[in-house]
């Protein structure tokens, strides 16, 4: 069962739901360590001496660094720091920096091919039946490639947007996006910093998704936790 943590939540002005994507639809390090692995094997096939390179992981650290020192305007641009990284590498191993592109695509394919959490799709049909939702993330994962941008009115990322969580401004245009007030807001997510303290700073209400049972460790208490999202549903049916 989620408790309920003061300030209490008032179901009765929601007007739209924003929900946080990774960690909080599925779980992302699965899919970014496929992905990681389906780019090595492509490397290895076509780009042998980056494969190399990359199969390094200070050298690759050192170039993911690299590229978000030289091109500060990609700090949200989790897609672009990535294309840009396997540019170097294939750059300073002496082979076609032109296969970036497509090498990206097969770590982005494998990215979104993630598994959604067993409550997952259930939580997205009943939100979406009773509110506008708007998926709202600092990632880089695609909800239509995935196969569940019809339950969403709107996707905001930080990549798209130009800043991340916990900047208020994504969050007021999220509510934009709902046609609705940020006070009119829920916001689901489970990160404490990005997603609830950021959301409360614009006067959201808020649930944290708390599935590995952390502990809060905040001044500021989102108005409920749940340990899933059928939790989540449960309050509206109550």
């Amino acid at each position: 069962m989620g408790y309920s943590r003061l300030p209490m939540l008032d179901l009765t002005t929601i007007q739209a739901v924003t929900l946080d994507l990774d960690d909080t639809l599925w779980p992302v390090w699965p899919a970014i360590e496929r992905a990681e692995k389906a780019l090595d094997n492509w490397l290895s096939r076509h780009a042998p001496m980056t494969a190399a390179l990359y199969s390094n992981p200070m050298a690759r650290h050192e170039i993911r660094e690299h590229v978000a020192r030289s091109r500060p305007e990609f700090k949200y641009n989790l897609s672009a720091i990535r294309r840009e990284a396997i540019r170097l590498a294939l750059y300073r191993s002496k082979e076609d920096p032109l296969l970036a592109e497509e090498a990206f695509n097969v770590f982005f394919d494998e990215r979104n091919r993630v598994t959604l959490f067993d409550d997952a799709v259930l939580a997205l049909e009943f939100l979406s039946s009773r509110f506008p939702l708007v998926a709202l993330s600092n990632g880089n994962a695609d909800i239509n490639r995935i196969g569940i941008g019809t339950y969403f009115q709107a996707s905001i990322s930080a990549q798209q947007f130009g800043v991340g969580k916990p900047d208020p401004r994504i969050f007021h245009a999220a509510a934009g996006a709902a046609g609705v007030e940020p006070v009119h807001v829920l916001h689901v997510g489970d990160d404490a910093a990005l997603d609830v303290l950021g959301a409360l700073n614009c006067n959201m209400q808020t649930v944290w998704v708390n599935r590995a049972d952390h502990l809060w460790t905040h001044a500021a208490i989102p108005h409920e936790t749940v340990t899933t999202l059928t939790e989540l549903c449960d309050l509206f049916s109550s």
